[in-house]
């Protein structure tokens, strides 16, 4: 007899297949999205990071009215340097990518996680705003205290 967690997984698992199933036959966009940040050390005491987003549909119709507002970045932790955490685009069409990226410069030290994206667009049957979130960036050690890094022991070990 099973018990009843293996019966309720099985039950999710037909569901999720389905669904799955369903959504795969159907002609509409899907969005998947892709935040990524890197640290940049300036100098003692300023670093910079720089923000990308990657929107991809992966569906078989144009997303339509797409918007990407980053909203993760506090402005008392943050000053912007270059670009906007938000954008605008008329249409992603199925298979394409968009690309958006902007740099961002810390005014404290500290550990930081920033929140996902939100990604807004419109599909060709519906008038409603759909709406997808990007993955969210791993915590940054903001002007963290790093040892000084050694290349030139690097090269003299790699021609040995």
């Amino acid at each position: 007899m099973a018990d009843p967690i293996s019966k309720a997984l099985i039950a999710f698992l037909l569901i999720a297949s389905l669904l799955l199933c369903s959504h795969a036959s159907s002609d509409v966009p899907f969005i998947v999205a892709h935040k990524k940040a890197s640290l940049n050390r300036l100098k003692t005491g300023a670093e910079r990071v720089a923000v990308t987003i990657d929107i991809y549909n992966q569906g078989t119709s144009t997303a339509y009215d797409v918007s990407l507002a980053d909203e993760s970045w506090p402005t008392d932790l943050f000053s912007i340097i270059s670009g906007t955490t938000s954008k605008t685009w008329e249409k992603l069409d199925a298979g394409g990518v968009l690309s958006h990226t902007f740099e961002l410069e810390a005014k404290s030290k500290g550990v930081f996680s920033g929140e996902p994206a939100v990604i807004k667009f419109r599909v060709p049957t519906n008038a409603a705003l759909q709406e997808a979130l990007s993955t969210p960036i791993l915590p940054l050690d903001i002007l963290a205290d790093r040892p000084p890094e050694k290349k030139f022991e690097w090269v003299g070990f790699l021609n040995t």
